[in-house]
């Protein structure tokens, strides 16, 4: 299959959509006349309008006030990968406005030189997806959709354990941006109490016995519209955003550069000491350790109480008879205290 290059996937400045170009404009969270907004695009007054109402299509709240303009109710930055790139120099940052997945993206371009890495964020992913091909919702402003990708020369025999090494620098990130009470549910989740606040996406192209093109999906809730919490929650899921963490969220650049310089960081770690450098630290956030849980593998089901994990990231279920049971993939479920 043909691979496109990593830059080959966006568009420039100049070929920007006009609903871009507004969203930038009013990133500032003051008010900009239609007029104003027009002749900074080169358009009419009836486009930004158009504009506006596609920006709204995509859950963004904005604003209109006769005579003063139109505003964003929740001020954000626009995703800018020159700042970015500015913050994380080891990694080659590129942002497209819209995209139908951002790993599936990283997957179908050129893998990156051994050791380089290449990191691609959205400001509107309309083809999210999570483990198992689950839909993961974002929305434009109020969610951070990112993928990193690099290759390693020789795949690291603890491959399984990157989604929870990962966790531990997303994890880490979000604690240098101020967040509070944030742990790891095995094996992909963050968790803000007992409500998702993000997930991640571990995928691999590789050829048997040559280099491994890894590519790692984030996502991370900002801040979530009602529309957009009972959107999740009709997946099945409830719902946490960083702003109930104590994170500034407009902030969004100086967030995607801290997630993506710890992952990178990470990356290289495993790539040259494989998970025991994470085993303690993933230990000390783990949310579902001491609970009753149930989880699905494939072609069983094991209930017990979660005994935390093993030296190579494997989820420990003790069972009704004492015995502990390793489990290397699977969905799980907490049940409640007491249950059969």
């Amino acid at each position: 299959m043909a691979r496109r290059a990593f830059g080959a996937l966006l568009t420039t400045p100049n070929d920007a959509p006009l609903a871009q170009r507004v969203f930038a404009a009013l990133a500032d969270g003051e008010f900009h006349s239609g007029e104003a907004l027009a002749d900074r695009a080169g358009v009419t007054r009836s486009a930004v309008w158009k504009a506006i109402e596609q920006l709204r299509e995509l859950d963004l709240e904005i604003e209109a006030i006769t005579h003063r303009g139109y505003r964003l109710v929740h001020p954000c930055e626009a995703l800018d990968a020159a700042r970015i790139t500015a913050a994380v120099p080891t990694c080659a940052v590129r942002v497209a406005w819209e995209i139908d997945s951002t790993n599936g993206a990283l997957l179908a371009a050129d893998a990156p030189t051994p050791g380089e890495f290449v990191a691609l964020l959205a400001e509107n992913q309309t083809g999210g997806r999570g483990r198992r091909g689950r839909a993961w919702r974002a929305s434009l402003g109020g969610s951070l959709a990112l993928s990193i990708a690099t290759t390693y020369e020789t795949l690291p025999r603890e491959l399984p354990a990157l989604t929870l090494v990962i966790g531990c620098c997303v994890l880490q990130a979000l604690h240098d941006r101020g967040a509070r009470e944030v742990s790891l549910k095995w094996p992909n989740d963050l968790w803000f109490g007992e409500r998702k606040l993000g997930g991640i996406l571990v995928e691999l192209r590789a050829e048997a016995g040559g280099p491994g093109h890894v590519v790692i999906g984030i996502g991370l809730n900002l801040r979530l519209s009602s529309a957009s919490r009972t959107a999740i929650e009709r997946l099945g899921t409830s719902a946490a955003d960083l702003l109930e963490c104590g994170v500034d969220v407009a902030a969004r650049n100086a967030l995607a550069a801290r997630v993506i310089a710890r992952c990178v960081e990470g990356l290289k770690v495993f790539g040259n000491a494989g998970f025991a450098p994470f085993f303690a630290p993933w230990r000390a956030t783990d949310a579902l350790r001491g609970r009753r849980v149930r989880v699905g593998e494939t072609g069983r089901e094991i209930e017990g109480v979660a005994r935390g994990i093993d030296a190579e990231g494997a989820l420990l279920v003790e069972n009704a008879i004492g015995e502990r049971v390793r489990v290397i993939a699977g969905e799980v479920s907490v049940r409640p205290a007491g249950a059969a």
